[in-house]
This record gives structure tokens, sequence and C-alpha cells, in this order.
């Protein structure tokens, strides 16, 4: 299942490699594609819309559904 996301707040590397890490932990199998310059964040996993805007939000960043 494909999830998007606009993250305003993720505006450099280490933002994209902390949302990929914390996603990663959660869901290993998890497939993030992350684009600073547009704020757009992709996750490919079998989980729930609101589960992987948790995860996000725990690390401090405002993901609102694409």
């Amino acid at each position: 299942m494909k999830h998007e996301f606009t993250v305003a707040d993720m505006t450099c590397g280490h933002c994209v490699k902390t949302i990929t890490t914390a996603i990663q932990n959660k869901w290993p199998s998890a497939v993030v594609v992350a684009d600073t310059a547009t704020h757009h964040l992709s996750v490919n996993i079998d989980a729930d819309n609101a589960a992987v805007a948790a995860v996000v939000t725990e690390e401090g960043y405002t993901p609102v559904a694409a």
C-alpha cells in the first residue's frame, strides 16, 4: 500500500534520513522515497496511513496526507 504525504518541515538530507530510519525501524521492508524540494514523502508498506503518519510525527515532523 502506497502512502503519500506532504511534510513541509522536511527540508534537508538529515530530515530525510531521520524519517526514513524511523519508518524502516518500524517496518524493515518499507520503501521510502522523499523529495526535499517538493516536501513529498512516499511510503510503500502494508500499514494504515495513520500509523505511518504517527511514526513521522514522533520524529518531530508534520505529515499531511497528500
